[in-house]
């Protein structure tokens, strides 16, 4: 499977505070840049944090966040195909995931293909996403933030509107399909590390901070601690 160097991706179900996670590592490595531009970490590191997500801000991205609210009715089979078109410039168009990657920048993306394959997955069958998703490179490092959706959905309450997918049956189904898709990613190379979401921001945050740092592009950063 082909791997992309120097991309992180980190996948849960709604509520598990990935969003959160992804903020927190942006005000560690520089709090003073904005979320849209790359992160120059530490003093004369060369250290670059570039984070992002999907579906992207994109106008496809904005159809597919339209669909996931119910404000836009579209097949399920048509969520999958635009998720990856999304998917496909949010990697190789202009300015992309890859082209960070290749410059030595820190990727980090808030979801990718397994979402797809999950979500998509419960709404049209695994045959339409796997086809779709098959031929994009993998993460060099996955986590999971696993978490009961009872308390995921507790965070969620006070959130002004929920897409279709933010429902308790639903969430049990999604953690369930993660935990049987995850393993084929380390199978394929994906360093995966599973982290309990429960626990408080904070200690999620120092947990996956240990375990970026063991990535060989902090070795080339002198930014180990």
């Amino acid at each position: 499977m082909n791997i992309l160097r120097n991309f992180v991706v980190f996948e849960g179900g709604d509520g598990s505070g990935t969003s959160t996670q992804i903020e927190l590592l942006r005000n560690r490595l520089n709090p003073e840049k904005t979320p849209e531009t790359p992160r120059e970490g530490g003093t004369g590191s060369g250290c670059r944090l570039f984070t992002t997500f999907e579906p992207t801000d994109s106008p496809i991205g904005r159809i597919l966040r339209q669909a996931l609210r119910g404000t836009l009715p579209l097949k399920p089979e048509t969520i999958a195909r635009l998720f990856a078109a999304d998917r496909n410039e949010h990697l190789f168009g202009p300015e992309g995931i890859r082209d960070h990657c290749l410059k030595g920048d820190l990727v980090v993306s808030d979801r990718y293909v397994p979402s797809s394959l999950v979500y998509q997955g419960i709404d049209c069958g695994e045959t339409l996403p796997a086809l779709l998703n098959r031929d994009f490179p993998l993460p060099e490092l996955l986590f999971f933030f696993d978490i009961d959706p009872n308390i995921a959905l507790q965070r969620l309450e006070t959130r002004s509107g929920r897409d279709f997918y933010e429902h308790l049956d639903v969430q049990i189904l999604v953690r369930e399909q993660y935990k049987t898709l995850l393993p084929a990613y380390a199978a394929g190379g994906v360093r995966l590390e599973y982290l309990d979401a429960s626990k408080p921001m904070e200690e999620v945050a120092e947990a996956v901070w240990r375990v970026l740092q063991e990535m060989p592009i902090f070795e080339k950063w002198g930014k180990k601690k």
